[in-house]
């Protein structure tokens, strides 16, 4: 995945499963990397990994209307829906072996279960986009998987599947729920619609969503303010910037939530 990836694991295992962990990350990043010519992906080979992530890619691409597109920028790339579902992966591999509590975090994306000690939640901070020395937020989570999206680490390599061309008015969006996969490509997807991104996630049914304009305005669902407010309770020695925050929740989120896109599937070559 070309990126750094920690685990910490609060529990008592083998070092052995810790191992095995790393391996799959491994193995995802040597059979789904586009920076590596040797790739799956980029040799254009169909197996039945690669063939299973791209029909669950399709998938989201139905769900959020489009706006997640594994071909966005004109080639195969399904790095918006693979960095969260090799965590998911990786979690599930220690789970296997007896992990209850553990964090695991690549670039902006964290899963956290259980607690960091007894009663008390993993936090879970929000990279400020444009101060790289502050958090944006941080939120008070236990069994929740967090992803975020913008231009700050990457450059601008989301773009509006229409155009082809990098949203304007947002500087990063966050989405939280129980599978990271899904959070990654719903973040990409809010991210590549711009300003119409808040409308979107506010419909969105088990994730919430904090997103970041350019204005410098945050908004944020609901269950994402509430996650926020339950972590000023906690000790906190990490520094926030002070950000302006409403919540938003779309008077017409539940129609959004249930429509179903039409979807005519690619074919993926």
């Amino acid at each position: 995945m070309g990126i750094p990836v920690g685990i910490d694991v609060r529990d008592e295992i083998g070092r052995d499963a810790v191992d095995r962990a790393f391996a799959h990350l491994r193995w995802v990043d040597a059979t789904f990397s586009t920076y590596r010519p040797e790739s799956d992906i980029s040799r254009g080979e169909r197996s039945p990994a690669v063939a299973g992530v791209l029909e669950r890619c399709e998938q989201l691409r139905c769900e959020t209307g489009g706006w997640f597109d594994v071909r966005a920028t004109g080639r195969l790339d399904p790095s918006g829906f693979v960095k969260g579902w090799a965590l998911d992966g990786a979690a599930a591999i220690l789970a296997e072996a007896g992990a209850r509590n553990l964090c695991l975090h690549a670039g902006g994306d964290v899963l956290v279960r259980g607690e960091r000690a007894p009663g008390l939640p993993w936090r879970v901070g929000i990279q400020h986009p444009l101060r790289r020395d502050r958090l944006a937020a941080v939120l008070a989570a236990r069994d929740l998987a967090v992803a975020t999206s913008g231009a700050y680490e990457r450059g601008q390599h989301i773009v509006d599947p229409r155009t082809r061309r990098p949203p304007v008015g947002v500087l990063s969006v966050t989405v939280a729920g129980p599978d990271l996969g899904t959070a990654d490509a719903y973040a990409t997807a809010a991210f590549a619609m711009g300003l119409g991104g808040p409308a979107w996630t506010a419909g969105l049914r088990g994730y919430e969503a904090l997103t970041i304009l350019a204005d410098g305005r945050v908004l944020s669902t609901p269950g994402m303010a509430q996650l926020r407010a339950a972590s000023t309770g906690l000790s906190n020695s990490s520094r926030t910037a002070s950000m302006k925050t409403s919540s938003t929740r779309s008077p017409n989120a539940t129609t959004a939530a249930r429509r179903t896109p039409t979807c005519r599937k690619p074919a993926f070559s």
